[in-house]
C-alpha cells in the first residue's frame, strides 16, 4: 500500500462526513433489498437465528450496545470535563429531552386514545435514533459548531434513556427479578472499580458482558448495558483529578475512557452504525396504499416525530435561555438550534422496537414502520436543509 492510499484511507477515517455518508448509503440498500426480488433473502438473513438470537436482534441487542457505550463515553467526558461540565449547563439537555418525549407522546395520543388496539403505541415517535441523528449532523461537516454535536450526543442519549425506562414500566410484560438483581451486584462491581480509578481494560470488558447478558435476560432493553458500563470507565489518570483530566488527555498517562473511545470509534462509525442501517433501514412498501397515510397509527407516529420532537425541543431550548435558567450551546445560533432540534425526529431504532412491542396486530406494526419511516425521512430532510443554509455564527465573528 503506497503512501497515497494510506494518506487516502487515513482521511477517510477521521471523516465525520465519510461516516455518514457510509450510513446513508447502507439504510438506502436496506430499503432498496426490502422491495425488491432480494426481500425474501435479506429478510430470511435477519431472522435467521444464531445462539437463540435472530441476526436483527445481535444487530440491535449487541452491537448497537457498543454504540450506546461509545455514545456514553463521549456523553461522560462531556459532563466532567467538557461543554456539559456545570449543573448550569447540564440542565437544557434534560429539559429538552424530557420535552421531546413528552409532546410527540400526546400528539400521538391525540389521535389514537380512543383506540385501545392502537393507543399502546404511544411512546413510539417519543425517541430519537442517536446514530441517524449524528449521521445526518455530520453531513453538515463544520458548518455545524462542535456544541451541537454534543448537545444532540446528550440529549439524545437521555431521550433515549427516557423511553428505555418506558420500556421497562409499559413495555415490559416479564421482568425477570432474578436477573435484575443479579444485574445490580455487577453495577455495584463496576462502581467499585471505578471508585478505586482501575485502568485495566479486562475486568470491565468481563463485568460489562455478564451485564449485557444479565440485562438481556431480563426483559429489559439490552443496549442500556452499554451506557451503565460507560459510566463505570474512569475519565482521569491515577492521580489526577477530574479538574486536571484535560491535561492528562494528551499526557503518556491516558485515562481509560480515552483509550477506550479512540479504539472504538472507527469500529462504531465504519461498521457498526452502517450494519444497524442497513438491517433496520429495509422497510417494505409491497402492500402500502395512499389511504394508509391517513391512518391514525401512521399519522400519529409521523407527525409526532416530525412536528413534536423540533416543537417540543426547541420551543424548551428557547424558554430555558431567553429566561436565563440556562445558557446556549457555545457558538450557535438560534437557527442551527431549530435544525438539530428538527433531527431529532429521526426515530428509527428504539420507535421500531416500540413498535413491535406496542401492536399485537401485523397489520399496525407495518402501520407503525409505516409512520416511523415517514416522520424519520423528513426530520432528517429539513433538518439537514436548516443546518445546511443555516449561517455559520463561529465564521461570522
Amino acid at each position: 500500500m503506497n503512501q497515497n492510499t494510506q494518506g487516502l484511507i487515513s482521511k477517510i477515517l477521521n471523516s465525520q462526513q465519510a461516516a455518514g455518508v457510509i450510513l446513508i448509503l447502507a439504510s438506502i440498500i436496506g430499503v432498496i433489498f426490502a422491495n425488491s426480488a432480494l426481500a425474501n433473502g435479506y429478510f430470511s438473513f435477519l431472522e435467521a437465528k444464531f445462539l437463540k438470537l435472530s441476526v436483527l436482534h445481535w444487530i440491535n441487542d449487541a452491537l448497537m450496545a457498543i454504540f450506546f457505550l461509545l455514545v456514553g463515553l463521549e456523553v461522560k467526558r462531556e459532563l466532567l470535563v467538557g461543554d456539559l461540565g456545570t449543573r448550569q449547563k447540564r440542565i437544557l439537555p434534560f429539559a429538552a429531552a424530557f420535552a421531546g418525549v413528552t409532546l410527540p407522546a400526546l400528539i400521538y395520543l391525540y389521535f389514537n386514545w380512543h383506540d385501545p388496539l392502537t393507543a399502546p403505541g404511544w411512546a413510539a415517535p417519543a425517541a430519537t435514533d442517536i446514530a441517524f441523528a449524528l449521521g445526518v449532523l455530520s453531513l453538515v461537516g463544520s458548518r455545524a459548531p462542535i456544541s451541537l454535536k454534543i448537545f444532540l450526543m446528550a440529549l439524545a442519549v437521555i431521550d433515549d434513556l427516557i423511553v428505555i425506562v418506558i420500556i421497562g414500566l409499559f413495555y415490559t410484560h416479564q421482568l425477570q427479578i432474578v436477573y435484575l438483581l443479579i444485574a445490580l451486584i455487577v453495577i455495584a462491581m463496576l462502581a467499585a472499580l471505578n471508585l478505586k480509578n482501575h485502568q485495566k481494560s479486562l475486568p470491565y470488558l468481563v463485568l460489562g458482558l455478564l451485564l449485557w447478558w444479565l440485562i438481556l435476560n431480563s426483559g429489559i432493553h439490552a443496549t442500556l448495558a452499554g451506557v451503565i458500563l460507560a459510566f463505570s470507565i474512569p475519565v482521569s489518570s491515577p492521580g489526577v483529578s477530574v479538574q486536571q483530566a484535560q491535561t492528562a488527555l494528551s499526557s503518556h498517562t491516558e485515562p481509560l475512557l480515552l483509550r477506550w473511545e479512540h479504539a472504538l470509534s472507527n469500529w462504531v462509525s465504519f461498521l457498526i452504525i452502517p450494519i444497524f442501517g442497513f438491517a433496520n433501514a429495509g422497510v417494505s412498501f409491497g402492500s402500502f396504499s395512499s389511504e394508509q397515510l391517513f391512518h391514525p397509527v401512521v399519522l400519529g407516529i409521523a407527525l409526532g416525530l416530525f412536528f413534536g420532537k423540533q416543537i417540543g425541543i426547541f420551543g424548551t431550548i428557547l424558554l430555558m435561555v431567553k429566561s436565563g435558567f440556562a445558557p446556549k450551546p457555545r457558538g450557535a445560533g438560534w437557527l442551527q438550534l431549530y435544525g438539530v432540534s428538527t433531527l431529532c425526529g429521526i426515530g428509527f431504532t428504539m420507535s421500531l422496537f416500540i413498535g413491535m412491542l406496542a401492536f399485537v396486530e401485523a397489520e399496525h406494526q407495518d402501520l407503525a414502520k409505516i409512520g416511523v419511516f415517514i416522520g424519520s425521512i423528513l426530520s432528517a430532510l429539513i433538518g439537514f436543509c436548516i443546518l445546511k443554509f443555516a449561517p455559520n455564527k463561529s465564521s461570522a465573528h
